[in-house]
C-alpha cells in the first residue's frame, strides 16, 4: 500500500500548542497547514479566532482548538464551558484532556461522566480524548478507552506532547484493540520518523498529532520520495 503525501496530510492535525508560541508561529501554522492541505490546524484556544482568519482561503483545512489542555485537571464545568465557546466560535474538532489523576485514582464515573458532558456540549463537534499516556500503565489505558467508548467520544488520543514520551506503537496497538470500531485512534506526541508512522497506522492509527516543524518536515520526505509516496 501507498501513502502519498496528500494522503499523510489528510491524516495530519498539525500543531503549534506550545506555551511559548506567538502570532508569528501561528501565521506559519496556517501557511504550511494550507501549502500540503493538512486535515486540521491546531492551536491553543486563545489563537482560534486569528486561525480562523488565515485559513479562511482553505475551507479543506480545519481551524481546531483543545479542551482542558494541557493538564486536565480542570474542573468538569470549566472544560464544558470551554467546548462549548470553541464549538461556536468554529472549532472543527475538538481535543480533551481526561483527567488523568481521577483516572489513576479509579475515580471512573467521574472521568465518563466529564467526557460525556463535554461531548454533549461539543454539540455535534467531534471530540478526541486525550489520555496521557506517559502517565498511565496498559491497565489504565485500557479502562481509559473503554471510557471514552461509553461516553461517546469520536476518538482517544495517545497524549498531549508535553510528556517525555508520547505515543508509541504499543499504546496505538492497545487503544485499538480496546475501541476497534467504535472510535478512532490518533496517536500524537513524538512522531518523528515515517517508519514508525507507518507502523502505527498498520496497528490502528488513523489520525497524527504532530508539531509544526516535525509535521512539516515529514511532509516534505514524503513529497520527495519517488512517485511522492511512500509504503504502508
Amino acid at each position: 500500500m501507498k501513502l502519498t503525501v496528500n494522503d499523510f496530510a489528510r491524516m495530519t492535525d498539525l500543531s503549534c500548542v506550545r506555551a511559548d508560541v506567538d502570532l508569528a508561529e501561528i501565521r506559519e501554522l496556517a501557511e504550511q497547514a494550507k501549502r500540503f492541505n493538512c486535515i486540521i490546524a491546531y492551536v491553543l484556544p486563545c489563537y482560534l479566532e486569528e486561525l480562523k482568519t488565515l485559513l479562511r482561503d482553505a475551507p479543506e483545512v480545519g481551524p481546531a482548538a483543545a479542551v482542558g489542555f494541557p493538564s486536565g485537571a480542570h474542573t468538569t464545568a470549566i472544560k464544558v464551558e470551554e467546548a462549548r465557546q470553541l464549538a461556536a466560535a468554529g472549532s472543527a474538532e475538538l481535543d480533551m484532556v481526561a483527567n488523568t489523576g481521577m483516572l489513576r485514582s479509579g475515580r471512573y464515573d467521574y472521568v465518563r461522566d466529564e467526557i460525556k458532558a463535554v461531548h454533549e456540549a461539543a454539540g455535534g463537534v467531534p471530540l478526541k480524548v486525550i489520555l496521557e499516556c506517559h502517565h498511565l500503565t496498559d491497565d489504565e489505558i485500557r479502562k481509559g478507552s473503554e471510557l471514552c467508548v461509553a461516553a461517546g467520544a469520536e476518538w482517544v488520543k495517545t497524549g498531549t506532547g508535553w510528556t517525555e514520551t508520547g505515543a508509541t506503537v504499543e499504546n496505538v496497538a492497545l487503544i485499538k484493540s480496546v475501541v476497534a470500531n467504535d472510535a478512532q485512534v490518533k496517536a500524537s506526541g513524538s512522531v518523528r520518523d515515517l517508519q514508525t508512522a507507518a507502523e502505527m497506522i498498520r496497528r490502528g492509527a488513523e489520525r497524527f498529532g504532530i508539531g509544526l516543524r516535525d509535521g512539516v518536515r515529514l511532509l516534505e520526505e514524503i513529497a520527495a520520495m519517488p512517485g511522492g509516496a511512500m509504503e504502508i
